[in-house]
């Protein structure tokens, strides 16, 4: 069965910005289309923000990646699950779920998958600045 999109949407740590050790497996396997934007909401859980999904006009910032293989679709999406903690241990909630979601970008939309966290962020507060990396740069300066 061939998979609904070859694109990635990040909007954390495998965004260029974060020079994230990660992140250079994602240039081998993955082209940069550019900036874009999906419906989302950020909340801060501590040491990192995550996002959720949500269906209002709330979006969020991040990247677009193209898969340079369609071929090795399977193999480098097994290794993302495994670096977003999608792979537990029997009985354990995988932190994140990877989904396809509508992708804006330049006034065209497209489907791309996506990390959502898995968890409840009921307690959590929200995040207004709909960029982790504005948002860690307004909360980490002195």
């Amino acid at each position: 069965m061939k998979p609904a999109t070859y694109q990635l949407f990040v909007y954390g740590s495998l965004r260029s910005g974060f020079r994230n050790p990660a992140y250079h497996y994602l240039t081998q396997h993955f082209r940069l289309l550019g900036e874009a934007v999906v419906k989302g909401k950020f909340y801060d859980k501590g040491d990192y923000p995550v996002a959720i999904p949500v269906s209002e006009d709330s979006f969020i910032q991040g990247e677009l990646y193209l898969l340079n293989n369609p071929e090795e679709f399977s193999w480098v999406f097994v290794q993302l699950d495994d670096y977003e903690g999608l792979n537990v241990e029997e009985g354990e909630t995988p932190m994140y779920r990877r989904e396809a979601v509508t992708v804006f970008q330049e006034g065209q939309s497209s489907q791309a998958w996506i990390y959502w966290f898995n968890g409840s962020v009921g307690n959590l507060p929200e995040i207004q600045v709909g960029d982790v990396l504005k948002y860690l740069q307004l909360k980490n300066k002195p």
